[in-house]
């Protein structure tokens, strides 16, 4: 089945087409249930590469045809199957099937239902070129067209003037990080010779650690994926990217897109590995972005805020990963957040939908007994996203800190601080919108129909199960994913392990077991105040502590980068304009213009009508030209 591998990203493809040329003639659910199909052929399809590639342990090559060849540039236009693309493609088509199935009821009676589904097929046919293109060139077409796909999808609703803002916001944040991932492409180019992969991977082993060009090459490759994983200092687009409908929040800035720089850094671990000094920049800003991120997200008010406030600092988690070396860390946290966040974000988006449109959780309280399933799927994603056992964000975070206190124990005890801040921000979110408060009237809530229950309850079941994937060794498990991944990883893993120190099961257990014990008080002290105390967050125009109010503000990222960035480039673009355009170029283009009229009006009096004149004017002519000839 793997030479057949390109049918994965067409028929997404050909979903698209048939919608976008059809938009205008589909009637009812028909473009939800073509965009749907189109995606759950595609999973059969990669469940049976994955099943495979599982079992033969084997990789392959799927060339199409050649794409680029010219003088020494030959590029084809070729898609690799491996461990790691097939891990992609189960996500992507997975978790995208249930999100299109959620999607059919969460936008009916919408305007722009048949748009929706064009969108959303283009961007799971982008993304899934993005994992399986062999090599630099496609990864960079995927990536250019999630980035496409993510400002129309922002952008949707696009009547409402702040949801154009934050389409163009992210689009042009976007931009800056994949000017460095394209610098970086074209300093592989020059230095290898070629953009794919295996040949590249092959040639790093001549470059010595720590190897400047290597640093250099894996640094601008860390600003595209900051840009697309939303990192510091390129983060701010991805809050405000909630102006989007829900299923574009859960699919694109939870489960998809925003892996796409982690994802990237995996593929390309062999290069990393050799550049210490980068590998410790990515660890350094992770773990910051995880910090600040979660402590803006204690003090938001949005439930969709708190949870893109969540998605970008369980990234950082993921990068903090990566720079410590645990690659399959990053992988397993990846793959499990994208089932309870994508469960989260749907779970929001049936709260939502049950309050005609009610964002704000200051104005919700009380729904678990009238909408109870959303409830028990919201309970089980918040439980598997604070890392209690034996969810399954308890085996991938457990991963990624006994990665970090291996490498560095202070990045150990801040991701200690992090996921607990994790635990109580979601609790926090989880009481304030599920429990009743004495003083808040009954809501009218209704459940949301079967098509968006039953993507909750299967995506429920995932983030309860999947993290018997990665069971550690200390508890008798097989570490079945970190098997599975070793063929991409292991290379680079006994490379950090060289400078790492090993721990015993003894330490591994308690590693374990202190985290989950403050987890459970920070259970406890959010229970104690939202429930007990029944203490709601303040209103917008009521006065906060100082701490309070700088996180509140989202510790006034955006209104710095209005003032060192936005408001010079406005003063510029109006300077440019009013004297440089209006005063400089308008007017030598005015002047030229009234140059000929004045020209024209006045060698028009030549033109007397006189053929005596005119005769005369020959001869002088005539003369005149002699002269020149004979002196000049």
């Amino acid at each position: 089945m793997i030479e057949y591998i390109w049918l994965v990203p067409l028929l997404p493809l050909i979903g698209f087409l048939l919608i976008a040329f059809n938009f205008k003639r589909f009637q009812g659910s028909v473009s939800g249930i073509i965009a749907s199909s189109a995606i759950f052929v595609s999973f059969i399809i990669s469940l049976i590469v994955f099943i495979e590639i599982y079992s033969s342990k084997q990789t392959a090559t799927v060339q199409l045809f050649h794409w680029i060849k010219f003088n020494k540039i030959d590029i084809s236009f070729s898609f690799l199957i491996d461990q790691l693309s097939t891990l992609m493609l189960m996500i992507i088509t997975g978790v995208g099937f249930l999100i299109h199935v959620y999607s059919i009821g969460y936008m009916k009676g919408d305007s722009g239902f048949n748009r929706f589904f064009s969108y959303m097929n283009l961007f799971v046919f982008f993304m899934l070129l993005l994992v399986l293109g062999s090599n630099y060139l496609i990864m960079f077409i995927g990536w250019e067209g999630v980035g496409l796909c993510s400002y129309l999808l922002i952008g949707f609703w696009f009547k409402k003037h702040e949801n154009n803002n934050a389409a163009k916001k992210a689009f042009i944040m976007n931009r800056i990080g994949d000017l460095g991932f394209l610098l970086g492409i074209f300093m592989l180019y020059y230095y290898f010779g070629t953009l794919n992969f295996n040949g590249i991977f092959f040639q790093a082993h001549m470059f010595t650690i720590g190897n400047p060009t290597i640093t250099i090459i894996t640094l601008l490759l860390f600003v595209g994926a900051i840009g697309k994983s939303a990192q510091i200092p390129l983060f701010t687009w991805l809050p405000d990217a909630m102006a989007g409908p829900t299923p574009v929040s859960a699919l694109i800035h939870a489960a998809t897109m925003v892996t796409a720089g982690i994802y990237m850094i995996a593929r390309s671990n062999v290069l990393f590995v050799l550049s210490p000094i980068t590998l410790l920049i990515i660890a350094i800003v992770g773990i910051t972005t995880a910090l600040l991120a979660g402590g803006i997200a204690i003090f938001q008010t949005d439930i969709k805020k708190v949870l893109a406030y969540s998605t970008v600092s369980q990234l950082g988690f993921m990068f903090l990963a990566l720079g410590v070396g645990a690659f399959t860390g990053a992988m397993f946290h990846l793959t499990t957040h994208a089932f309870f966040k994508a469960l989260l974000f749907l779970a929001a988006g049936s709260v939502i939908h049950a309050l005609n449109g009610e964002q704000d959780i200051r104005k919700m309280g009380g729904l678990k007994n009238k909408i109870p399933i959303t409830f028990f799927t919201f309970l089980i994603g918040t439980i598997a996203i604070s890392g209690i056992p034996p969810f399954s964000g308890f085996f991938s975070k457990d991963m990624i800190l006994i990665g970090a206190f291996e490498a560095n124990s202070i990045f150990w005890i801040i991701a200690v601080i992090v996921s607990l801040m994790t635990t109580f921000y979601m609790f926090r979110l989880l009481y304030i919108v599920f429990w009743k408060r004495s003083n808040k009237e009954d809501l009218h809530a209704h459940e949301s129909p079967k098509n968006m229950t039953i993507p909750l309850m299967i995506l429920a079941v995932l983030s309860v199960l999947a993290g018997a994937f990665g069971i550690p060794l200390v508890f008798g498990g097989n570490d079945i994913i970190g098997n599975f991944l070793s063929p991409i990883f292991t290379e680079s893993t006994n490379i950090i392990k060289i400078n790492a120190h090993e721990i015993s099961h003894n330490t591994e257990l308690l590693l374990m077991f202190i985290p989950v014990i403050f987890v459970f008080v920070v259970v406890y002290l959010a229970y104690y105040v939202y429930v007990k105390q029944k203490k709601l967050p303040e209103a917008d125009n009521q006065k906060r502590p100082f701490f309070s109010n700088i996180f509140f503000k989202k510790l006034y990222f955006d209104e710095i980068y209005n003032a060192l960035f936005v408001k010079p480039a406005l003063w510029l673009s109006d300077f440019l304009h009013n004297i440089i355009e209006l005063k400089v170029i308008d007017r030598m283009v005015n002047q030229a213009g009234n140059l000929v009229v004045w020209t024209g009006k006045t060698i028009r009096y030549i033109q007397t009508g006189n053929v005596g004149f005119y005769l005369f004017a020959m001869v002088i002519s005539i003369i005149l030209i002699l002269i020149f000839k004979l002196f000049i």
